[in-house]
């Protein structure tokens, strides 16, 4: 009797949190879908006891469920803010992380001192047999300009030739001797004792640089009066550079990237870096501006100028579809269009009907963004054109000839300036040149056409010439490594670079490729030529890339892929050490 007692006692204590969770469970589906309490299985008392304590835990579901919608909706539109902020608000390198120019650096020459060297000057040309006289002197940071007025009947071709003799006279390192252009006097250009550094963030701050309008601004560096030399290489449109060792070629190319990613956005200028000494430029490599790792190749770097060829002609072909003339035109006429919601389309050939063999053609819509310059920065030109001389100049000249309209830009620097390396067809299309010191006079004429650049000091001290031929001299910017990592590492946090395989991927369709694969012998039933190869193959028993070029009379390349592809198809076998191949098929076997 107590052991039914006991079990009848257990039973009605279990059975009673059963019923409250009942409850529970019955009044938690009900919350959402009009507040009704929905009728309890539970005793009167029960439901009354936990009255209270089913409201409470409604008030908390309602309360949850109205803030549950107010915690999502953010979290949708913080997606497109993040990819807008890594596009559209791209931050530009500050100029603080770049030394500024200290007042101890500068040491003006008096106008005493300026007085007795012109006196001096006027002395040693007298005793040159020079008559004249020095009417203005120029100084500036590095060098200054005297402006000699001769005397009527003084040969300026004289005077140049004594630049050795007043040096030494003066107890110069050189001397440079140039016409004035527009006036009726010779500029004598002597060293200072005391020389200025010349800094990059001076020119970045300059008015002439923060008011330019230049596309693709360039800071040269200074005159010889100390003014900034801001260039625009949209205009130039591309430049070529020749310099010893340590005359300062390296660090002028460090400062031209600079500029350029200080002014411009991903967006709006891409590289490509061409570094076969794997040193100079390798510290750029994962900054976002870069359309492809730093290329240290120089198989590779052939692959890279071919590619932007390439897209080069793809430019053309899109820009002549909207009728505009250069990159700018289609870039306007891409935002016009965006603004107006309009949608812009091109015919674009597909392949070929099987049946009739007519052209197939396709409307694709063209993508309004606006296309980006492409710079393209080569840094040793001499190992290129040593690997792929014909290759290298073949692309360059297409680039230098045409990609101006297009918005490519290439800069080659080249430590040899000798005439194998700039070879007439790359001095003709790239009318702006930089000269940096050199060694002798010939490799001077090589370079501008004219001497001058073996009397510069180096380390920065170049000779400009603009496309119509005029030289004139700069101080170059100096930028240390430390600057430079400094800036790249602020460009590194701004985004990942969105890199392109296709700039150093060999494409199938080069000359060198397999031509079969970009006609009409790689189709599914084969192109006529290849059954006309097939034929002579199982005929006449000879398997050679000669003898297919003479019977068929085409292109050696074309005949190596037509025998590539009937080895491919097991019809010939391999080659063996004497070029030979076996023939797998009879006579009368058909087509594989």
């Amino acid at each position: 009797l107590g052991w039914l007692i006991s079990r009848a006692y257990k039973s009605l204590v279990s059975s009673a949190p059963q019923g409250r969770a009942a409850a529970f469970e019955r009044q938690e589906p009900n919350l959402g879908s009009g507040g009704r309490a929905a009728p309890s299985i539970a005793p009167a008392g029960e439901g009354d006891e936990h009255e209270d304590h089913g409201q409470g835990f409604e008030d908390e579901e309602e309360e949850e469920e109205e803030e549950a919608p107010a915690a999502r909706a953010p979290r949708k539109k913080a997606e497109p803010r993040v990819k807008k902020k890594s596009s559209d608000k791209f931050e530009l390198p500050s100029v603080s992380v770049l030394s500024a120019p200290k007042a101890s650096d500068r040491q003006p020459l008096s106008k005493a001192e300026l007085e007795n060297n012109s006196r001096a000057l006027e002395g040693v040309l007298q005793d040159f047999g020079v008559r004249g006289e020095i009417v203005k002197a120029n100084p500036g940071p590095v060098v200054t300009l005297y402006e000699l007025e001769p005397a009527p009947g003084i040969k300026s071709s004289r005077v140049i030739g004594l630049s050795d003799d007043i040096a030494r006279s003066m107890s110069a390192l050189s001397a440079r001797v140039a016409v004035v252009a527009g006036r009726n006097a010779i500029g004598i250009e002597l060293p200072n004792a005391h020389r200025e550094k010349v800094y990059l963030r001076e020119l970045l701050v300059a008015k002439e640089s923060t008011e330019s309008v230049a596309k693709l601004p360039l800071c040269l560096g200074k005159t010889i009066g100390g003014d900034p030399v801001i260039i625009d290489l949209a205009r130039t449109p591309h430049m070529l550079i020749a310099g010893t060792t340590g005359s300062g070629k390296s660090v002028a190319i460090n400062t031209m990237i600079l500029s350029l990613v200080y002014r411009l956005r991903p967006d709006q200028c891409r590289l490509i870096m061409v570094d076969p000494k794997m040193l100079e430029l390798s510290v750029y490599d994962g900054i976002p501006h870069l359309l492809t790792p730093v290329v240290t190749d120089p198989k590779k770097a052939v692959v890279a100028l071919k590619w932007a060829v390439r897209e080069m002609e793809e430019r053309y072909k899109r820009m002549a579809k909207l009728g505009v003339r250069n990159i700018d035109g289609y870039n306007q006429r891409l935002v016009e269009a965006k603004g107006k919601g309009e949608e812009l389309t091109r015919t674009v050939h597909t392949g070929f009907d099987k049946e009739t063999g007519k052209a197939i053609y396709e409307e694709e819509k063209l993508d309004l963004e606006p296309l980006p310059y492409i710079v393209i920065i080569v840094d040793e030109m001499a190992d290129l054109m040593m690997v792929a001389g014909k290759d290298i100049e073949g692309a360059v000249q297409r680039l230098a000839q045409m990609a101006r309209a297009a918005g490519l830009h290439v800069i080659l620097a080249t430590q040899r300036p000798s005439v194998d390396v700039i070879t007439g067809t790359i001095k003709a299309n790239f009318p702006t040149r930089i000269a940096f010191q050199v060694t002798s006079k010939i490799d001077s004429r090589t370079i501008l056409g004219e001497m001058g650049a073996e009397q510069l000091l180096g380390q920065g001290d170049m000779l400009y010439m603009a496309g119509g031929g005029r030289i004139s001299r700069v101080h170059g910017p100096f930028a240390s490594d430390e600057e430079v990592e400094k800036v790249v590492r602020h460009l590194k946090t701004q985004g990942q670079p969105e890199y392109l395989e296709a700039v150093t991927a060999e494409e199938p369709t080069d000359e060198d490729g397999a031509v079969f694969d970009s006609t009409g012998m790689g189709g599914d039933g084969g192109g006529d030529l290849f059954t006309q190869a097939v034929a002579i193959v199982k005929r006449d028993r000879k398997a050679s890339t000669s003898y297919i070029q003479r019977r068929l009379q085409i292109g050696y390349n074309r005949a190596a892929s037509l025998m590539e592809r009937m080895e491919l198809e097991g019809i010939v076998g391999p080659a063996n050490h004497a070029g030979k191949r076996e023939i797998l098929v009879g006579e009368e076997e058909g087509q594989f």
